[in-house]
């Protein structure tokens, strides 16, 4: 599927990537985890066909810049940073779709399932969208098309908890069929979502390592938090991920995605003090065990 054979990339006198050698497969997701500098982005946009580099880069054995509306027609890509543009959000849907000849409404439905109607915002310049809003929209781009290789850096950072958890069931969809490369600076935020794990530094692979695949990614983790008395400060940490308190103002309640499960345990860390009890249950299994009883 992605094949770079000794890529090196420079920018004036600086090189950026080292003599990259890298292969990845069809139902392959790959965390590209990494600091700032490492070279993670720039990696990406010779994969995109976007700079000239030393060395190959091709997928399915094309060159990106060579065969550009070919090959990036199976790409489906959510960048870091929304690009600022002008263009009017219906326009956008439309001429993503035309570029792969799919049809516009299945990226529409993909908006509405992550909570942002397209249609209703058809006439709005995608750059005066919230942050949120182009995230959404970016990510229905990329999922709402027939795409082999989904491109993604950073694709939930401005996602709420419920999208993040739609977000997750789109992706389990394509796992099968699709290779995906998710870049991220931070390995606990995207370590339930892969199954291989590559590291960058300062321009190399300085790790490559393939890890357990048994998460579900459309799973959902009933949890319970005991409190030792009330804060304010975890009260709106705990309300931003859906979660509501019984009357007592002690015990919360609420779902988190499994995929989010590290990510959750990592905001909960920050007030480990005030933690009296935690439960965490797949929704699934205590559904069965509801039944059997």
């Amino acid at each position: 599927m992605i094949q770079f054979s000794n890529v090196i990339k420079s920018f004036r006198r600086h090189e950026v990537l080292k003599g990259i050698d890298l292969a990845i497969k069809r139902g392959q997701r790959v965390a590209l985890v990494g600091s700032n500098g490492a070279g993670k982005t720039t990696l990406i946009r010779c994969l995109l066909g976007e700079y000239n580099c030393d060395g190959t880069v091709t997928i399915d054995e094309k060159n990106p810049r060579d065969y550009r509306q070919e090959v990036l027609s199976k790409v489906g890509f959510v960048p870091q940073l929304p690009p600022p543009l002008r263009m009017p959000v219906g326009q956008l849907v439309h001429f993503s779709a035309s570029l792969c000849n799919s049809d516009p409404e299945l990226i529409n439905h993909v908006a509405e399932q992550l909570g942002f109607d397209a249609r209703q915002y058809s006439a709005h310049p995608f750059v005066k969208l919230s942050g949120g809003q182009k995230q959404k929209l970016l990510i229905a781009i990329a999922l709402g098309r027939s795409t082999e290789l989904l491109i993604m850096d950073e694709p939930a950072a401005n996602l709420d908890p419920e999208a993040r958890h739609i977000l997750f069931k789109l992706l389990a969809e394509k796992q099968e069929t699709s290779a995906m490369l998710i870049s991220s600076h931070r390995l606990d935020e995207v370590a339930s979502l892969v199954n291989r794990v590559i590291e960058m530094d300062q321009g190399k692979i300085i790790l490559d390592d393939e890890v357990a695949d048994h998460v579900d990614m459309s799973s959902q983790l009933i949890c319970k938090i005991k409190m030792t008395h009330p804060e304010d400060a975890f009260a709106k940490a705990l309300s931003e991920w859906g979660f509501s308190i019984d009357a007592a103002q002690t015990v919360w309640t609420g779902l988190i995605a499994g995929p989010d499960r590290l990510r959750f345990l990592g905001m909960l860390s920050r007030y480990a003090a005030l933690l009296a009890g935690l439960e965490m249950n797949d929704e699934k299994v205590a559904s069965e065990v509801e039944d059997v009883a």
